[in-house]
């Protein structure tokens, strides 16, 4: 019989790609549970049809149900995606972050402990290789000037609701290693992009705008960076992490692609007037206008991803050139096809 893996989140758009990546295979029974929010779409999951998958509508908040869940699969793996994760609605509805980002992840921690462990540095024997993996993200760190890299021992400074929560799992995460020895290892990542992400996002909303003659809107001078990682490369990341890493541990991964806002959607507009062109010949360029920044914007994130490459060998596949192209041609097909 295969092990059970809980899978938090797996119609999101991480969850549902390491799903759409690891189903398949066939080592493990993945329980994908997923509350369906705005942001969660089972229409991400490509393999629903596999015996090894079986997904569950429902909410990490609810205690009861949790409880049923563990009982029932007696999951050896948790891999936790689930979150509130966009930093705008945080500024405007900080209390759901709390609610899930926190609230969720202790649930979550606290069911894990009391089907693995028989008290603190008592894992249960059928348990021995039990692990928790939690990811994260790298906005915990706060903001970094023009040089400089996130390390995994960069202090914590989170500057929004969002991070703040996110910083809160993390030390949820780390305080049952230390205190029970549970075996957990978080991983913490740069900005995502690639096949599945919600509209609201940066890059897929530059796409739909574009293809939609609209506004394409850029906060600020443009100038905000960010490290840029295509999703399946994180996700094999997060699966190193949790066949490899260090219990306890914590591991970036990042794609080494430093790219400002301006130059992602300029270079978005110039693939979009190579393979998309308007009928008037105009290029999409003509659409970006630079409106009012958003409350505390950090200005640079960039991680370094030393340790992950040099513990677990793990190393990005795609650079920012060939996933923004891929990920253009996906959105493509999806918007023309609505």
């Amino acid at each position: 019989m295969k092990d059970n893996i809980l899978i938090t989140g797996g119609a999101g758009f991480i969850g549902s790609n390491f799903i759409n990546t690891f189903v398949p295979l066939g080592k493990y029974h993945f329980v994908n549970l997923d509350k369906l929010t705005y942001a969660g779409n089972q229409k991400n999951i490509k393999i629903s049809d596999h015996e090894n998958y079986t997904f569950i509508e429902g909410d990490i908040c609810d205690k009861n149900l949790l409880n049923q869940l563990f009982e029932k699969y007696k999951f050896t793996q948790v891999i936790h995606f689930a979150a509130e994760s966009h930093v705008d609605n945080s500024i405007t509805n900080p209390a759901a972050f709390i609610d899930t980002n926190i609230t969720g992840t202790f649930n979550l921690l606290n069911e894990a402990y009391q089907l693995w462990m028989d008290g603190p540095n008592q894992l249960k024997p059928n348990f021995k290789n039990a692990k928790f993996l939690h990811v994260s993200t790298d906005e915990v760190y706060g903001t970094l000037g023009d040089e400089g890299l996130f390390e995994e021992t960069t202090p914590y400074a989170p500057n929004s609701p969002y991070s703040a929560s996110k910083a809160s799992s993390d030390f949820l995460v780390r305080s049952y290693f230390h205190t029970y020895a549970m075996p957990v290892v978080t991983t913490n990542c740069s900005n995502n992009y690639g096949p599945n992400q919600h509209d609201e996002k940066l890059i897929p909303t530059i796409i739909r705008k574009a293809l939609n003659d609209d506004i394409i809107p850029i906060y600020g001078d443009g100038k905000n960076i960010r490290d840029w990682l295509y999703v399946t490369d994180h996700c094999k990341g997060i699966q190193l992490a949790i066949d490899k890493g260090e219990l306890g541990g914590t591991y970036n991964i990042g794609g080494r692609n430093e790219r400002n806002n301006l130059y992602i959607a300029n270079e978005i507009c110039r693939i979009l007037d190579d393979i998309s062109p308007k009928e008037n010949k105009k290029s999409y360029k003509d659409q970006i206008e630079f409106v009012n920044d958003r409350p505390g914007h950090d200005f640079r994130y960039a991680i370094d991803a030393s340790k992950i490459e040099n513990q677990l060998g793990w190393k990005a596949e795609e650079n920012f050139e060939s996933g923004i192209k891929k990920t253009i041609e996906w959105y493509l097909k999806k918007y023309k096809a609505s």
